[in-house]
């Protein structure tokens, strides 16, 4: 142990010794490093903030409803209609992760103002749960629901400029009743909203839960939406939600089931950092094998005195190999180091962003810096870096004692 240290230590005073040499080493992996931080950093604040942007508008970590609904719901949503109250709901509600539950009941329609009219799809919702699991979604014009004002409903911004309606104007909602009849509502638009779907803007209304059961003529629910204390702790509620009810007739489904658009964006950006490290690893793997290659040439009488005196051929490539660890070393912790300074500084400033496709709001960007992205980047920087000077190591070590002291005449 205290061998291998000394020559470490040997390697290490080789590094300085050839500093012009190995500053070019250094900055390709710093280089590397940083770029990997802010394009990977960037990349992973863009899926945190698009999942919780969809959890914070209205769809949340777990969501409690009838099997099947999620295939069989539109064609026939009265069959999967639960009770309001229940005994299981109420268990639920106790959990020591969940912090607020929001009925649902999914309706649609037509809507009319004036001489126009045109289809919605609806959500009939509890004012004031609603409020803190869609906390994220925009009200861009008036007030929320308000269980004071019973009257009173949510617009999409795209659905009340196809109908030509602003808040305080009177609207009437349609529907079909399960025995077949239309029923009518009055209501007025209290507010227009901005969710982080353009398509579900330009379709979707909210109104108080009495009005949709109302309208409807029903009594029940058809989905619970459960918000948690941490998305982290998303999968051991729901496997606790499943051991606590396992013949309950309910289905637990977490947010990622329902996000397909942002599994997709996972999918892609996934593949883009693969790339983008697989670049980085081929640079560094250049340039540090450019670096140990000039070292062994110009180091070649060197190595031969070192063979002379009885140095083993094995001592000679962990010698190499040990210089390129220290090039990496140096290289990753700066590279860390910068790449966390900069990060910061430009997600204070921020940057701002268009609205993605398919959505209807700018962002402002910043980079996330996690522990598993800086420790990736480390290893990179170390694993690159070892295995560019595997190769120069060997070819010093294969040279012949005779060859190598001749060099340098």
């Amino acid at each position: 142990m205290r061998y291998a240290w000394f020559e470490y230590l040997l390697a290490f005073r080789n590094v300085t010794r050839q500093y012009r040499r190995s500053l070019f080493g250094i900055f390709a992996v710093t280089f590397g490093v940083v770029a990997l931080i802010l394009a990977a950093g960037f990349i992973d604040w863009i899926l945190w903030a698009s999942r919780e942007g969809a959890i914070q508008t209205g769809m949340g970590h777990v969501q409690i409803m009838r099997p099947g609904y999620l295939d069989g719901g539109q064609a026939d949503p009265l069959r999967y209609l639960m009770p309001q109250a229940s005994k299981q709901i109420e268990a639920v509600a106790h959990f020591p992760t969940v912090r607020t539950m929001a009925p649902r009941l999914a309706f649609n329609g037509l809507l009319s103002h004036g001489e126009a009219t045109i289809s919605f799809i609806g959500e009939g919702v509890d004012p004031e749960a609603e409020t803190k699991v869609s906390a994220r979604m925009i009200i861009a014009a008036g007030k929320n629901l308000a269980s004071d004002d019973p009257k009173g409903i949510l617009l999409g911004t795209g659905l009340a400029a196809n109908l030509g309606v602003k808040v305080g104007d009177t609207v009437v909602l349609l529907a079909n009743t399960p025995t077949g009849g239309i029923s009518a509502e009055e209501c007025r638009v209290r507010g227009l909203f901005n969710s982080i779907s353009k398509a579900y803007d330009d379709s979707a209304l909210r109104v108080p839960l009495p009005v949709a059961q109302k309208l409807m003529r029903v009594s029940g629910i058809h989905r619970w939406t459960l918000l948690l204390d941490d998305t982290t702790h998303t999968e051991q509620t729901l496997a606790a939600l499943r051991q606590a009810f396992p013949d309950s007739g309910l289905e637990f489904v977490p947010w990622y089931k329902l996000a397909d658009v942002y599994n997709k964006t996972v999918a892609l950006f996934t593949k883009q950092v693969n790339v983008v490290e697989f670049i980085i690893g081929v640079i560094i793997v250049l340039s540090i094998s450019n670096t140990m290659m000039m070292n062994v040439l110009e180091r070649t009488s060197e190595i031969g005195t070192c063979l002379a005196i009885g140095r083993s051929r094995r001592q000679i490539l962990r010698q190499f190999v040990y210089e390129g660890l220290t090039i990496g070393l140096i290289g990753g912790t700066l590279g860390l180091v910068l790449g966390w300074l900069l990060a910061a500084l430009i997600s204070s400033i921020g940057f701002p962003m268009p609205p993605p496709p398919g959505m209807s709001q700018g962002y402002r960007g910043e980079i996330l810096v996690s522990a598993g992205l800086a420790s990736n980047a480390f290893l990179l920087a170390v694993g690159t870096t070892l295995l560019a000077s595997f190769y120069p190591a060997w070819k010093a070590s294969r040279m012949l004692i005779v060859d190598a002291l001749r060099h340098a005449r």
